[in-house]
């Protein structure tokens, strides 16, 4: 498992913070410390907790306001999965499930696959999974993952149930989500999906195509998602 020294020092100050907020201890309308308190607080310079402060706002944890600083604008019915945080971290504590539909396997990647792949993706080949998160027992998305297998050794051995893909990537290979690109488009849902989502077949679900970048070159991560937003919101930026 990778050192917590290994992650960026800007990534773990986002996620204390990011926690106190989900539990309540800043709430909606407060201001968060000022840059100078953090920077002293946590031994941190000061571009390390502008990215922190600006990460948390691309999430929509924050809004940021000149001659004010950083207010707390928690939003609990919304879900992040626009960011580039993953759902785990947009939900926060809530009773977000993870059901896994196809474990995670080794294959070739699709003849008509959405995206275009560079030759060493074509060559390496993709770990494939499929799941479905829930949020309080409700069924939010349908996920259909492809990693392109890039040095990755025993991914597919790992415990994938109830954990988030983003951490795993994280703890055991060192790999950071940077950005990426995604299509957005209303669709039909098929039978499959009207039945993984708890959804009437051709009621219109959103569908979201992403391909992310991460912090090793060459390797990115590609999901079809499939999106239940009958109670739920999404929202999030790059």
């Amino acid at each position: 498992m990778v050192s917590p020294k290994t992650i960026p020092q800007y990534r773990r100050l986002y996620e204390v913070l990011r926690k106190h907020i989900m539990d309540g201890v800043y709430k909606e309308g407060d201001l968060l410390p000022s840059e100078n308190e953090l920077c002293q607080l946590y031994g941190m310079t000061r571009p390390t907790v502008r990215q922190s402060l600006s990460t948390l706002a691309n999430g929509g944890y924050i809004r940021k306001h000149q001659g004010k600083g950083s207010i707390v604008h928690h939003l609990p019915q919304d879900i992040g999965i626009l960011s580039v945080s993953g759902t785990t971290s947009a939900v926060g504590d809530r009773n977000l499930k993870t059901k896994i539909i196809v474990k995670p396997v080794l294959k070739p990647w699709p003849n008509d696959f959405m995206f275009s792949l560079s030759e060493l993706e074509k060559e390496s080949g993709c770990i494939y999974v499929e799941r479905v998160r829930l949020l309080d027992d409700a069924p939010i998305f349908y996920d259909i993952s492809y990693i392109a297998n890039i040095n990755l050794p025993r991914i597919t051995a790992r415990q994938f149930e109830n954990r988030s893909l983003f951490q795993i990537l994280r703890d055991h290979y060192r790999i950071e989500i940077k950005g990426g690109d995604q299509r957005i488009k209303a669709i039909p849902a098929s039978q499959k999906i009207s039945r993984f989502l708890h959804l009437k077949k051709d009621q219109p679900v959103l569908h979201l195509e992403r391909k992310l970048e991460t912090n090793n070159p060459g390797l990115f991560l590609y999901s079809s998602i499939f999106c239940n937003t009958e109670k739920y919101s999404i929202f999030g930026r790059f």
